[in-house]
């Protein structure tokens, strides 16, 4: 039994269609803490291991796409991927400004573990001319995969209550911006892999693989973070599972059992992607995210 209940209903009323675009946004981390749930450390971590994660991922999102748009003839998709590409472009820029301006400022140097997803998204997972064009298959595959636990975690985030453990409001709104648009455009990186025919045995089989390497790139990134941070002891990983799994059943962090039932959903033959979350939820907290509205004022 969680402590917390989550946040908010969701939202049922069904917009229709959105047409994908990318927000500017506009945060100020000046004095922003490293620990941004004050009485979560761990947690925190965790979820900022994102931050050293994601620029590196989702520029490698955006090159595939480009890659693969000359290819792609059907407009509407076309469209899709392009709107996908915008929004991924600023999510990219965005968290690495947290770099910058959050983790180094508080004493953090990212650069070994950016080291490490630089190979990981630029070299394993980046063009490669000479393998041919299942290369990009292959990538497209992953990235349909990523996709579905963004979207996962977009509406946990959307529906968490952070707010119960006096988040740093201006990173509740990082992750809820970047969680909505994830929603929002959760059905593209599927569309994508099945109109470069990734059917549903390449589909399992790339998942059974992507599952646990992403919770171990995100446990990595934590403890790593963890390992720099003055305030906590150099947790080694038995006792680092130990705290994590506390602040899940807090409430603080997505439940291990919800990340196994969202992953084996993509196993159904009919696996849909509108599935996970609610596009009118997502779309109303964009109408009103802080970061959004300081850019439209």
């Amino acid at each position: 039994m969680k402590l917390l209940r989550r946040r908010a209903a969701r939202v049922e009323t069904d917009p229709g269609e959105v047409a994908l675009h990318a927000r500017d946004v506009r945060f100020d981390w000046t004095d922003t803490p490293l620990h941004w749930m004050p009485g979560e450390p761990v947690a925190s971590h965790l979820i900022n291991a994102l931050n050293l994660l994601l620029p590196e991922g989702e520029r490698m999102f955006c090159a595939a796409y480009g890659e693969a748009l000359p290819h792609v003839k059907d407009e509407k998709l076309r469209e899709a991927m392009l709107g996908f590409i915008g929004q991924e472009s600023m999510h990219a820029e965005t968290h690495d400004k947290v770099l910058r301006e959050v983790l180094i400022v508080n004493g953090v140097d990212p650069a070994p573990y950016l080291r490490q997803a630089e190979y990981l998204f630029r070299r394993t997972l980046g063009p490669d001319p000479a393998a041919g064009d299942q290369h990009l298959v292959e990538r497209l595959a992953v990235i349909a995969c990523l996709e579905h636990f963004f979207a996962y975690l977009g509406d946990w985030v959307l529906n968490a209550d952070l707010e119960g453990f006096d988040a740093d409001p201006r990173v509740a709104d990082l992750f809820r911006w970047h969680g909505a648009e994830e929603v929002e455009h959760r059905h593209v990186a599927h569309d994508v892999a099945c109109y470069f025919g990734v059917g549903y045995l390449r589909r399992v089989a790339v998942m059974a693989l992507v599952f646990p390497v992403f919770l171990t790139l995100v446990a990595r990134g934590a403890k790593f973070l963890i390992h720099q941070d003055p305030a906590l002891p150099d947790l080694g990983y038995p006792r680092l599972l130990g705290h994590i799994s506390t602040a899940m059943w807090r409430g603080a962090l997505p439940s291990v059992p919800s990340l196994v039932r969202s992953a084996i959903s993509t196993l159904r033959p009919g696996y849909d992607p509108g599935s996970v979350g609610s596009t009118a939820q997502a779309v109303a907290y964009l109408a009103l995210s802080p970061a959004a509205r300081a850019v439209a004022s």
